[in-house]
């Protein structure tokens, strides 16, 4: 469902944070606000609404152009956990290109973090969106705290679903980056396979990923403005 003007060679990207209330959602957001390259990313933006939030920012201040002239903009948004605002869940998915599950790592969370993850995928075919289409990838957060789900079994959880798996401490700081890296090699793969970002744009999922994460460094891009 991505936002794509062919005529104007604009090309705007959703991703959205998605998971239980409190799982480390906006932590994550806020951190990997703080840790991308500040020339590399817009201003957190809060949207608050009727005692709920949406907190989003842009990852491009402006835009980066692939080779033939495509520009690109990725917009990253996170949702209320809460499930008195499973309308405004429904809202920020419509329209989504991938999506990372954050789940809360400790042991008495299990039950939210399952019941979430299937509130997500209800959700997305209420907007539209096959869940087993839309890239995605599952981070498991908290993982600084005691009482924690071990790894082996949440591997053993998801491993036959084929997810990209992550565990991290946006607290912390870490796992947030490689989280969000991966969420947009998959959703690279997804976008090339419908619109031919390597072959018709000379864009790669390597200058893509790095691009949007390090674009001081990224080969065969350049920063352009509206």
């Amino acid at each position: 469902m991505i936002e794509y003007d062919t005529e104007a060679g604009v090309m705007v990207i959703k991703l959205v944070y998605y998971g239980p209330a409190l799982s480390g959602k906006t932590t994550n957001l806020m951190c990997l606000h703080d840790l991308l390259p500040c020339g590399g990313r817009g201003n957190l933006m809060v949207l608050d609404t009727a005692r709920e939030r949406t907190i989003y920012f842009d990852l491009l201040p402006f835009f980066i152009t692939a080779p033939s002239g495509l520009r690109i903009k990725v917009k990253v948004f996170t949702v209320p956990g809460q499930v008195k605002h499973d309308a405004t869940r429904k809202a920020v998915l419509q329209r989504a290109d991938g999506v990372a599950f954050i789940a809360d790592s400790q042991v008495r969370e299990n039950l939210n973090n399952a019941t979430s993850f299937e509130n997500l995928e209800q959700n997305l075919a209420l907007v539209g969106l096959d869940p087993d289409k839309l890239p995605l990838v599952i981070q498991y957060n908290k993982r600084d705290l005691p009482g924690i789900t071990p790894e082996d079994e949440i591997r053993s959880l998801w491993r036959p679903s084929g997810v990209p798996l992550f565990f991290a401490s946006a607290l912390e700081g870490w796992g947030v980056v490689d989280t969000f890296e991966c969420l947009l090699r998959v959703t690279y793969a997804s976008l090339d396979g419908r619109y031919c970002l390597s072959e018709s744009h000379g864009l790669s999922a390597q200058a893509f990923t790095c691009g949007l994460t390090c674009p001081e460094v990224s080969p065969g891009l350049q920063e352009s403005s509206l």
